[in-house]
């Protein structure tokens, strides 16, 4: 039998693999608060439609005073907090480009989402998780800095920052009973990715056939890995990266 079931906020919810880990957290009876920049509503009109308990959140994860408020907004509605899902970043807008080609200008903006947009959620929810005793941290993470794949430097640079943030933090917050953990997805057929005709001439057929299971990744694929790292069979687990690529690379 579980536990009680978590109050989990999710980012980058309104679409893609933020919304099928949203969803999936719901069905397994936890309440989710839903966050994006645009709203998330149909991602939690269709959590709402199959019995579950949602919260819709517009907010911007680079501005702290909204990440603040999220905060708030989710533990005012839903009654506390003890998970957050790091999923909120810039991806499928990439259009991959050696390296000497990326401005600086890009790398900084994508920096401010992918790192310090995810630094801002665990810095505002971390008190609340240890005033209650404890929490869960999941990182979305990707299987780019396990490859080294070239022309996407400043997003690989992003996703090792990230890892190496999970690894870091598990061993800081450890003795507060927090477990952080990452997820890190092969290359996803996402809403935002499927709307990216360069991404998907340059890297789905060749993603697709370095894999085992040789066949596209989905969005659906990802959330039973975010799903075991909220339930108490990962009590014991934390620092840990798993990788969810259809057997592409080897962690």
């Amino acid at each position: 039998m579980e536990l009680p079931q978590k109050r989990i906020i999710v980012t980058g919810a309104a679409s893609g693999i933020g919304r099928a880990i949203a969803r999936s957290l719901a069905r397994q009876g936890h309440a989710v608060a839903a966050v994006d920049l645009k709203a998330p509503d149909a991602c939690v009109a269709e959590i709402v439609h199959e019995g579950g308990r949602a919260l819709a959140i517009v907010a911007d994860v680079t501005q702290e005073k909204q990440v603040e408020q999220m905060v708030l907004s989710c533990i005012k509605h839903l009654g506390g907090l003890e998970g957050l899902v790091n999923n909120a970043g810039i991806y499928s807008s990439i259009v991959p480009r050696p390296f000497e080609q990326i401005p600086l200008s890009e790398w900084r903006s994508l920096f401010e989402v992918n790192v310090f947009g995810l630094v801002a959620c665990c810095q505002a929810v971390v008190p609340h998780m240890k005033a209650s005793g404890g929490g869960r941290i999941v990182n979305i993470i990707s299987g780019t800095p396990f490859k080294g794949i070239p022309f996407m430097l400043h997003y690989v640079s992003s996703k090792g920052a990230v890892l190496g943030i999970t690894r870091s933090l598990a061993r800081e917050l450890g003795s507060a009973n927090i477990l952080v953990n990452g997820v890190a997805p092969g290359f996803t057929l996402s809403e935002g990715v499927m709307d990216n005709p360069i991404q998907l001439e340059k890297l789905r057929e060749i993603s697709k056939n370095a894999r085992s299971l040789v066949r596209d990744q989905v969005p659906q694929d990802v959330v039973g890995a975010v799903d075991f790292f909220m339930s108490e069979g990962s009590s014991f687990i934390t620092g840990q990266t798993l990788v969810v690529d259809g057997g592409s690379h080897f962690n």
